[in-house]
């Protein structure tokens, strides 16, 4: 039994994609240091490593890539010591999530021709661990044997605008775990997020995809055929193919996995789960995942004074005296003189204003 464990663990094989600015967690994630590279949730280890560690029971480091930009690679290289350097693929440019995967397949397939491959970002919140791995060990028995791309759905909780959805035929919702996709829908308003809810056909799109190698070239194939043919003659042997990428990449559109192949694909599946999940992508939903002082409030820093106050995200250095009164629902953050307040159901026009600071 335990030969045939390490067999199949020998031909698993993960993607971590770890090339984002993290905007949306501003002022502590900067250009230079994004989220994925920070503590977030204050358990003495970053979002990268909290993911390569999640993943060890299902393949060994050996077999983990990190897909990065080219500026993050030592970060990389310091935070997982243990990953062979080889294994740190560095993109020139980011063009999202379709070239990123891409580029990763033609370097797997150099090492293994009948690859099972798991993809997942670097920044996302799984709170059942042992819940999550044994989804995707379920995954990885469904697409070994299959033509198949699969996707991970989560039951949602909430009508939530900030995630894409899964939608599956609702004769179907309650027979089996692993199911045909019938469409994708990216982020909703606020009315449709309410239908997708009560209707019970629709899953949280987690963008943890899980595919055979030869599943996935032939998807690119068929229908990014551009990319195939840019990827099919790279090699990661030498300086000179490395030089080539830069090529590759500004040939590539910028463009998502979901637009380019999973909308179209006809053979996309979605596995149900239920692991305590979040994508983290805004402080108020780190602000609901964290736990809370008998006022309600999330606090990091060891000189916050707080009074007649509740329901607030607050983060500041610990060097930092603060006050706060009589406030509620706020997002406070600051971190090396830059200070972020800003009510936490308005979070989402925050990227206007960053971006803003980013032209001026």
């Amino acid at each position: 039994m335990r030969s045939k464990i390490n067999k199949m663990k020998s031909s698993n094989y993960v993607v971590i994609m770890a090339g984002g600015i993290g905007s949306r967690f501003w002022p502590l994630s900067q250009p230079e240091c994004p989220k994925q590279f920070l503590d977030i949730l204050g358990t003495g280890k970053t979002f990268l490593q909290e993911t390569v560690e999640r993943f060890l029971p299902i393949c060994p480091i050996e077999n983990m890539l990190v897909v990065t930009n080219k500026e993050y690679t030592e970060i990389v290289r310091k935070q997982l010591p243990n990953l062979p350097e080889d294994n740190i693929l560095a993109e020139p440019v980011r063009k999202n999530t379709a070239p990123c995967i891409a580029f990763a397949n033609s370097v797997i397939y150099e090492r293994d021709t009948n690859a099972n491959i798991v993809v997942s970002p670097s920044d996302h919140l799984i709170i059942n661990t042992e819940k999550f791995q044994n989804i995707i060990n379920t995954g990885i028995d469904f697409i070994s044997n299959k033509q198949a791309l699969l996707t991970i759905g989560i039951k949602p909780t909430r009508p939530e605008t900030g995630y894409g959805y899964i939608q599956i035929n609702s004769d179907e919702k309650s027979k089996n775990q692993i199911l045909r996709v019938k469409t994708f829908t990216e982020k909703p308003n606020a009315e449709m997020a309410k239908m997708f809810l009560k209707s019970g056909e629709f899953l949280w799109n987690s963008g943890i995809f899980m595919w055979n190698i030869n599943s996935i070239k032939n998807a690119f194939e068929k229908y990014m055929p551009e990319v195939y043919h840019l990827f099919s003659e790279f090699t990661f042997q030498s300086n000179k193919d490395k030089e080539k990428l830069s090529y590759i990449y500004s040939e590539c559109p910028n463009i998502s996995i979901d637009y380019a192949i999973m909308e179209k694909a006809d053979n996309v599946f979605v596995i149900k789960a239920d692991f305590g999940w979040s994508d983290l992508g805004t402080w108020g939903s780190l602000y609901e995942n964290l736990q809370k002082d008998k006022e309600n409030n999330v606090v990091f820093g060891k000189n916050i004074h707080i009074q007649n106050s509740t329901d607030n995200y607050i983060n500041v250095s610990d060097d930092t005296i603060t006050l706060i009164n009589g406030v509620n629902k706020l997002i406070i953050v600051e971190h090396n003189g830059k200070l972020l307040i800003s009510d936490r159901d308005k979070e989402q026009d925050l990227r206007v204003l960053v971006n803003l600071l980013k032209n001026n």
